[in-house]
Protein backbone atom coordinates (compact mmCIF):
# COMPACT_ATOMS: atom_id res chain seq x y z
CA UNK A 1 0.00 0.00 0.00
CA UNK A 2 2.86 2.35 0.84
CA UNK A 3 4.44 1.88 -2.60
CA UNK A 4 1.10 2.60 -4.27
CA UNK A 5 0.70 5.80 -2.24
CA UNK A 6 4.22 6.93 -3.17
CA UNK A 7 3.59 6.16 -6.83
CA UNK A 8 0.31 8.10 -6.75
CA UNK A 9 2.09 11.04 -5.11
CA UNK A 10 4.87 11.06 -7.73
CA UNK A 11 2.31 10.85 -10.52
CA UNK A 12 0.37 13.78 -9.07
CA UNK A 13 3.58 15.83 -8.82
CA UNK A 14 4.49 15.02 -12.42
CA UNK A 15 1.01 16.00 -13.55
CA UNK A 16 1.28 19.33 -11.70
CA UNK A 17 4.70 20.07 -13.25
CA UNK A 18 3.43 19.16 -16.71
CA UNK A 19 0.36 21.38 -16.29
CA UNK A 20 2.58 24.29 -15.22
CA UNK A 21 4.64 23.88 -18.39
CA UNK A 22 1.52 23.67 -20.56
CA UNK A 23 0.09 26.80 -18.91
CA UNK A 24 3.35 28.71 -19.46
CA UNK A 25 3.54 27.70 -23.13
CA UNK A 26 -0.11 28.66 -23.67
CA UNK A 27 0.42 32.06 -22.03
CA UNK A 28 3.54 32.67 -24.12
CA UNK A 29 1.73 31.78 -27.33
CA UNK A 30 -1.25 33.96 -26.48
CA UNK A 31 0.98 36.92 -25.60
CA UNK A 32 2.45 36.59 -29.10
CA UNK A 33 -1.06 36.61 -30.60
CA UNK A 34 -1.15 32.88 -31.33
CA UNK A 35 -4.26 30.92 -30.39
CA UNK A 36 -3.23 27.83 -28.43
CA UNK A 37 -5.47 25.09 -27.12
CA UNK A 38 -3.52 22.62 -25.00
CA UNK A 39 -4.73 19.03 -24.89
CA UNK A 40 -3.95 16.44 -22.25
CA UNK A 41 -4.19 12.84 -23.37
CA UNK A 42 -3.24 9.75 -21.38
CA UNK A 43 -2.31 6.80 -23.54
CA UNK A 44 0.11 3.92 -23.74
CA UNK A 45 1.74 5.25 -26.89
CA UNK A 46 2.67 8.91 -26.59
CA UNK A 47 3.42 9.34 -30.29
CA UNK A 48 0.16 7.75 -31.42
CA UNK A 49 -1.82 9.79 -28.89
CA UNK A 50 -0.20 13.02 -30.10
CA UNK A 51 -0.81 12.39 -33.80
CA UNK A 52 -4.38 11.14 -33.25
CA UNK A 53 -5.32 14.06 -30.97
CA UNK A 54 -3.83 16.57 -33.41
CA UNK A 55 -5.82 15.12 -36.31
CA UNK A 56 -9.03 14.78 -34.29
CA UNK A 57 -8.83 18.41 -33.14
CA UNK A 58 -7.79 19.82 -36.55
CA UNK A 59 -4.56 21.26 -35.15
CA UNK A 60 -2.40 23.48 -37.35
CA UNK A 61 0.86 22.62 -35.59
CA UNK A 62 2.25 20.08 -33.13
CA UNK A 63 4.88 21.43 -30.74
CA UNK A 64 7.07 18.87 -28.97
CA UNK A 65 10.17 18.93 -26.83
CA UNK A 66 13.10 16.67 -27.58
CA UNK A 67 15.64 15.41 -25.08
CA UNK A 68 18.09 14.96 -27.96
CA UNK A 69 19.12 11.44 -27.02
CA UNK A 70 22.03 10.21 -29.05
CA UNK A 71 23.69 6.95 -29.90
CA UNK A 72 22.75 3.76 -28.11
CA UNK A 73 20.23 5.45 -25.77
CA UNK A 74 18.22 6.59 -28.77
CA UNK A 75 18.28 3.13 -30.34
CA UNK A 76 17.27 1.37 -27.13
CA UNK A 77 14.70 3.87 -25.91
CA UNK A 78 13.26 4.94 -29.23
CA UNK A 79 12.04 8.44 -29.86
CA UNK A 80 8.45 9.57 -29.48
CA UNK A 81 9.33 12.84 -31.21
CA UNK A 82 10.92 11.00 -34.13
CA UNK A 83 7.82 8.83 -34.47
CA UNK A 84 5.55 11.90 -34.56
CA UNK A 85 7.85 13.58 -37.09
CA UNK A 86 7.68 10.61 -39.43
CA UNK A 87 3.99 9.74 -39.00
CA UNK A 88 2.17 13.06 -38.63
CA UNK A 89 0.31 14.70 -41.49
CA UNK A 90 0.48 17.95 -39.47
CA UNK A 91 3.63 20.11 -39.24
CA UNK A 92 5.74 19.46 -36.13
CA UNK A 93 7.90 22.02 -34.33
CA UNK A 94 10.59 20.40 -32.18
CA UNK A 95 12.09 22.40 -29.33
CA UNK A 96 15.39 21.33 -27.78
Amino acid sequence: IREHAEHAKREAQQTERAQAIVDAVKASAQSAGVQATPLTVKSGSVADAVTEAAQKNACDLIVMASHARRGLARVLLGSETQHVLTHSQIPVLVIR
